[in-house]
């Protein structure tokens, strides 16, 4: 439960950022145009360089297919298979069973994995994550959530600057500190509204990315199993190595603390479905090919 609220602690904070940031300019008297444009600078910033920040953030390092011979060749055939190009390939060193992909676009991107799924899984179970990381680069899921969190910024931004115009008017003698207090409640609530949509929207992205690997490689049972085993090992991993997972867990295959199998009111703060979800997907697309 600790790492859970740290994780959604996080996150939320990051976004909660822009939307102070903008409240305390707006209310100093910088002009709009420029409070906006520097939210979507700060934000492109994080889209530009994504791929980076996340091979930095887990400390992995590119690898040659000399290095990781049989991880690029999974790489290769996944790439031949979905007409795709391929992204540079990284190993992060964690035990943590895990992998992410990000970057701006097919031609920026890089899938990374963890040392800890290397051992853990056999190479059908290994290739139905890696396809689930290339369906996220291939339907250009970081751009979507990066576009996302600033239609959310935008929504608060608007709010506010519509409530604060409005009460400024109207004030006359009223105290300017309590006019700001109450812009700045509405904004955050915007803001939080709009986190559990953005949410809601990874989770459907996180099973689109099921789906699309299930499909590619024509084995979700495979997948199945892969989840199951990350997510089954993920009470035994070091703390440290679950901190550092925590960066990209947004992006990672799966949470970097196990979540429940039940939907309950944590969830609504998961970036991922739970474990029940998403095996019932998979084994509803099983069937669907003829698969038990």
């Amino acid at each position: 439960m600790a790492f859970t609220a740290r994780m959604f602690g996080t996150l939320f904070g990051l976004g909660l950022m822009y939307v102070l940031l903008a409240g305390v300019l707006l209310a100093f008297g910088f002009n709009a145009i420029f409070v906006l444009g520097l939210s979507a600078a700060l934000l492109f910033g994080q889209w530009w360089f994504s791929d980076s920040l996340s091979m930095k953030a887990m400390r992995a390092v590119e690898v040659t297919p000399e290095q990781a011979p049989q991880l690029h060749a999974i790489v290769d055939r996944l790439c031949a298979m979905a007409d795709m190009p391929k992204p540079r390939v990284g190993i992060a060193d964690n035990d943590a069973p895990n992998a992410f992909a990000t970057g701006r676009s097919p031609n920026r991107s890089v899938v990374v994995v963890t040392t800890g799924l290397l051992r853990r899984l056999d190479r059908d179970e290994l290739e139905g994550v890696l396809a689930h990381e290339l369906s996220h680069v291939a339907h250009r899921d970081v751009t979507v959530m990066t576009v996302a969190s600033f239609t959310a910024i935008l929504a608060g931004f608007m709010v506010r600057s519509a409530m604060w115009g409005s009460m400024m008017r109207d004030r006359r003698d009223q105290n300017s500190a309590l006019i700001f207090i109450a812009v700045m409640v509405v904004s955050v609530l915007v803001y939080f509204i709009s986190y559990l949509l953005i949410n809601a929207l990874s989770r459907y992205r996180e099973l689109g990315a099921d789906r699309g690997a299930a499909l590619l490689t024509g084995k979700p049972t495979a997948l199945a199993n892969a989840l199951t085993k990350i997510t089954g090992d993920m009470a035994t991993i070091p703390t440290k190595d679950i901190r550092q997972m925590e960066a990209v867990s947004a992006f990672a295959f799966a949470p970097a603390v196990a979540g429940k199998r039940e939907f309950t009111l944590e969830q609504w703060f998961s970036t991922h479905p739970p474990l029940e979800k998403r095996l019932a997907q998979l084994a509803k697309i099983a069937g669907e090919l003829g698969q038990r």
